[in-house]
């Protein structure tokens, strides 16, 4: 089987090839064998999307966020039973979000911060300054200095947090004082 195809112009073959065009056979060249032909080329499987899960309930995640402040038992266990609270968002009102290791942050509980950032939570400025991770705190302040006055959950400040981290965190608090935070 013969397809022929008129002339292409050298305008026309640069367009199509650049743009991801086909190139068709030019001037009666024969194509590939029938049999290659008539085979459709097969494009990948369209992905279904996924139904997402139902959202967590208000109550269970308020609550988590709160036993997050002072009961790592409790973190332990609604996080066994429920494991995507484990980055979920408590709005306490007018954008005062708060997360578990937010609670736990500016509250000092460096084994409840810890144990949320062990099963993957989300690090912030404010539990690693809690946390007297000097080098995080360092680095994030050299690349966006305007954060020094950032406010954590319920408009907590980094020096509340750094003195909540106790003594473990008094370099980053010697820092932040370095930097005129009193």
């Amino acid at each position: 089987m013969k397809i022929i195809v008129p002339l292409m112009s050298r305008r026309n073959f640069l367009t199509l090839t650049t743009l991801g065009g086909i190139v068709v056979p030019v001037m009666g060249l024969e194509s590939q064998p029938a049999q290659a032909a008539q085979t459709p080329q097969t494009a990948p499987a369209p992905q279904v999307p996924k139904k997402r899960p139902d959202p967590l309930a208000p109550d269970l995640v308020k609550e988590f966020v709160r036993a997050a402040h002072v009961d790592l038992d409790k973190v332990k266990t609604m996080l066994t039973e429920q494991p995507a609270l484990l980055n979920a968002c408590w709005d306490w009102s007018a954008g005062d979000f708060e997360q578990a290791i937010g609670g736990a942050g500016h509250m000092g509980r460096k084994d409840i911060a810890l144990y949320l950032l062990d099963k993957g939570a989300r690090m912030d400025l404010f539990v690693a300054t809690m946390l007297g991770k000097l080098d995080i705190v360092k680095a994030t302040l050299t690349a966006f200095p305007a954060l020094i006055n950032s406010k954590g959950p319920h408009g907590i400040p980094l020096l509340y947090h750094a003195k909540a981290g106790g003594d473990d965190s008094k370099p980053v608090l010697e820092y932040l004082n370095s930097l005129g935070l009193k």
